[in-house]
């Protein structure tokens, strides 16, 4: 199986998905025009950067084989290629959905076992 990718979402977000059986994303997404991913190694710049101090965060792990050809690897920033969804995001996909909890000094703490290059361990 290939490394997952992951979302970020707030959970209520993924309940409201759940209740349509698909997730049609965020406001950025929407604006954007894609669902926007993270590959493992990205994950911690990305919550740095759009999530910083935020709460009620899920580390959403995905597998990229059920995304189907909707799936993009796409620079962004730095020219770091990201995985980019265009079209809906099945719930199929979804490996795991685990809190991200807020440490003494508002930063994220991973999933136990997460390790930044996506590999299960």
């Amino acid at each position: 199986m290939p490394a997952p990718v992951y979302k970020v979402l707030v959970e209520a977000a993924l309940e409201a998905a759940k209740g349509e059986g698909r997730f049609l994303g965020t406001g950025d997404d929407l604006r954007d025009g894609f669902i926007h991913l993270s590959a493992g190694h990205q994950v911690e710049d990305t919550l740095a950067k759009h999530f910083a101090g935020q709460e009620d965060l899920l580390l959403v792990a995905l597998d990229p084989d059920r995304l189907g050809a909707g799936l993009k690897w796409e620079p962004s920033r730095g020219g770091d290629l990201f995985p980019h969804l265009y079209g809906a995001m099945p719930l199929d996909a979804i490996l795991s959905a685990n809190p991200l909890p807020l440490d003494d000094d508002e930063q994220h703490i991973l999933p136990e076992g997460f390790l930044p290059e996506g590999v299960a361990g």
